[in-house]
């Protein structure tokens, strides 16, 4: 199927480019949801963050492997997100130094808890969803 774009190189680029903006639009989401949870439903300001959180990974590995099968962006996203909750169980005082920094913490977080197991994979989901959906637009 022709594309509008006349190189596959360009075509990359263009893909590169619309990852990079999905991810710093979530990003800046992900930091309102924090700053102001408490002007949001409780549902949300519970849950927004680390669904946002795991839908930048998830830009960001589309952002890698732009030209990949969708299906190892979700494969990636769901092992990194959920290794990182994972590590939370390891509580060394090095690497709690790290969390208690504001970066440290909003890439390891500070605690396990298996809900945010969920919140990844729901906010995966709706990453990919509205890739899929934007993708389409390229064809």
């Amino acid at each position: 199927m022709a594309t509008k774009f006349s190189s596959t190189n360009e075509f990359t680029r263009s893909l590169r480019k619309n990852y990079l903006i999905s991810a710093v639009a979530v990003i800046f989401l992900g930091l309102a949801s924090r700053k102001y949870s408490n002007d949001l439903p409780l549902f949300l300001a519970d849950n927004a963050g680390d669904a946002l959180w795991s839908m930048m990974v998830y830009f960001g590995f589309r952002f890698l492997l732009p030209r990949k099968h969708i299906s190892l962006s979700i494969l990636f996203s769901l092992l990194f997100s959920f290794g990182i909750e994972i590590s939370q169980l390891y509580q060394a005082d090095w690497i709690n130094q790290i969390r208690s920094t504001w970066l440290g913490g909003m890439v390891l977080g500070k605690g396990y808890l298996t809900v945010d197991l969920i919140r990844y994979t729901v906010g995966i989901l709706i990453a990919t969803f509205l890739d899929k959906a934007s993708y389409r637009h390229h064809l």
